[in-house]
C-alpha cells in the first residue's frame, strides 16, 4: 500500500489524467486562437492537478506564465514532470486554492490576466484504492487531497452527530434520503467504527437501497469528500482572490462537477456583474460534446462558467480593455 505521507514515484510521470473541456477553456480563457501569441502575463491555475490545462495554455501562449497550486504533493509531483519543458514560465506550490491572495502576495507577481479553477477530485485520486476517494475498491475511509491535513472521512462518519450527518448529506450530496442515511450510519457505528470505505458502501447499499442506476452511497460520499476538503470554503476563497487580485479584462474560468458548486460560480458572477465587476463570457455553462464525453467520461458533469474582470467607478476606474478581452460565444 502507497503511504499517505508523499508521492507515489511509481506513479509519477504517467498519464493519470485527461483534462475536461480542454478546447473550451483555452477559448475562454486565452482568447480567440489567432491572438494567443500576442498574449504576455501570469495566469493563476488554483487547481492545477496534473496539469493538463496549464500545459495547453503554456504551449499555445507562449508569452503566458503560469502559476499552479495543488494542495496534494502527488499530484503536484506528476504536474512538475509534466511541465518541466517550460521551466521558469512556471512555478508550483503546494497550497490550497484559499491561500491564492497570500502566494501572489508572497510571490511579488504582477495582477494576473487569468485565472482557472478545475473543481472536484481528479482521476488519480479516484483511481487510487489507498486515498479512499472511491467505493468501487475497498480502501482506507480518507479522502484527504492533503494528507497532511488533520481531518478524514472516517473522523467525521464515527464521531459528527446524527442531525449534522443528515445536514451534511443533504446539502454537499443533496441526497433527500439523507436522515435514512446518517440513522443507519449512527447505530451501525455503535456496533462497529467505520474505517474501510467498503464497509460503508456496503452499509447503505443493504440499509438505503435507491432504486436508481447510481449506487446508493455515491452522494454520501461526495459530500464526505466535499466536507474533508473544505470544497465549499476553498471555492469561495478562489473567487474572493479572482475579484480583488485580477488585473484588468482578466480571465476567470470555473469548471465545476456539482450543481451546488455550478449555483456558487453563476451567482457570483451575476452578482458582480450587477455592481459592475464582472461581465460574463458564458450565459450558461459550457459542458462537454459527446464525442469528448465518449473518450473521456469524467467529463460528462462537467459545467464550465466564464467572465471577465472590469473596474467600475466603484472600483477604482473603468477597465482597459484588451486583446482578450472579446466577447466568446457559448
Amino acid at each position: 500500500m502507497t503511504s499517505l505521507e508523499g508521492p507515489n514515484p511509481s506513479r509519477i510521470g504517467a498519464p493519470v489524467h485527461i483534462p475536461v473541456l480542454p478546447s473550451e477553456v483555452l477559448e475562454h480563457l486565452a482568447g480567440d486562437a489567432s491572438l494567443r501569441a500576442s498574449l504576455t502575463g501570469w495566469v493563476v491555475d488554483g487547481t492545477v492537478g496534473a496539469a493538463g490545462h496549464a500545459e495547453a495554455l503554456l504551449r499555445e501562449c507562449p508569452g503566458l506564465c503560469v502559476l499552479g497550486l495543488d494542495q496534494d504533493p502527488e499530484i503536484l509531483a506528476h504536474a512538475r514532470v509534466r511541465l518541466a519543458p517550460f521551466g521558469e514560465r512556471v512555478r508550483l506550490r503546494h497550497a490550497r486554492a484559499s491561500q491564492i491572495d497570500a502566494l501572489l502576495e508572497s510571490e511579488a507577481l504582477p495582477a494576473p490576466i487569468g485565472m482557472l479553477l478545475d473543481l472536484g477530485v481528479s482521476s488519480l485520486q479516484l483511481d487510487s484504492p489507498e486515498r479512499g476517494f472511491a467505493f468501487q475498491v475497498d480502501g482506507p475511509l480518507d479522502m484527504r487531497m492533503d494528507p497532511t491535513a488533520a481531518r478524514t472521512a472516517a473522523d467525521i462518519i464515527n464521531h459528527w452527530d446524527e442531525a449534522d450527518l443528515a445536514d451534511l448529506i443533504y446539502h454537499e450530496g443533496g441526497d433527500t434520503r439523507a436522515r435514512r442515511i446518517a440513522r443507519v450510519i449512527v447505530e451501525a457505528r455503535h456496533r462497529h467504527p467505520f474505517l474501510r470505505t467498503g464497509a460503508l458502501a456496503d452499509l447503505i447499499a443493504r440499509g438505503v437501497p435507491s432504486g436508481g442506476k447510481t449506487h446508493p452511497a455515491t452522494k454520501l460520499f461526495q459530500a464526505l469528500r466535499r466536507a474533508v476538503n473544505e470544497e465549499g470554503e476553498e471555492l469561495i476563497a478562489a473567487l474572493t482572490a479572482a475579484e480583488t487580485r485580477l488585473a484588468d479584462s482578466a480571465r476567470l474560468v470555473v469548471i465545476s462537477f456539482h450543481s451546488g458548486e455550478d449555483g456558487v460560480v453563476k451567482r457570483f458572477i451575476s452578482r458582480g456583474a450587477r455592481a459592475g465587476r464582472w461581465r460574463a463570457l458564458t450565459k450558461k455553462p459550457v459542458s462537454a460534446t459527446r464525442s469528448e464525453i465518449r473518450t473521456n467520461r469524467r467529463s460528462r458533469s462537467a459545467l464550465l462558467r466564464a467572465a471577465v474582470r472590469v473596474r467600475s467607478p466603484r472600483d477604482g476606474g473603468a477597465a482597459e480593455r484588451g486583446p482578450q478581452d472579446q466577447e466568446v460565444s457559448s
